[in-house]
């Protein structure tokens, strides 16, 4: 599945909120998580493997290690908020218990 401009348009926003692209910072680790939570919350998908490949091309990303944890930053928000949005809350009037 290739990339949508607005999953593009936020690998840009890493890609400059990134000073050292050699490692991430704690702050700069939080703010990406955010990104991909945004997006997923908006119904983006995204594939693992084009985001991998997005930042090994885009040219300022010559250190292999911060493009792997990105990586897995966007795995572990997809994924998590994949597996929470099949919960269901149940209000107290839809219990079914006569309440």
């Amino acid at each position: 599945m290739p990339l949508t401009n607005n999953v593009i348009i936020k690998l840009n926003e890493i890609t400059t909120m990134v000073e050292d692209k050699s490692k991430l910072s704690e702050s700069e680790i939080d703010e990406i998580k955010l990104i991909f939570k945004i997006l997923v919350e908006n119904n983006e998908r995204y594939d693992l493997d084009e985001i991998e490949f997005w930042f090994e091309n885009e040219g300022s990303w010559t250190t292999r290690e911060p493009r792997i944890r990105i990586t897995n930053l966007a795995n572990y928000i997809q994924d998590k908020y994949q597996q929470t949005a099949h919960l269901r809350i149940i209000s107290d009037d839809d219990c079914g218990c006569g309440n």
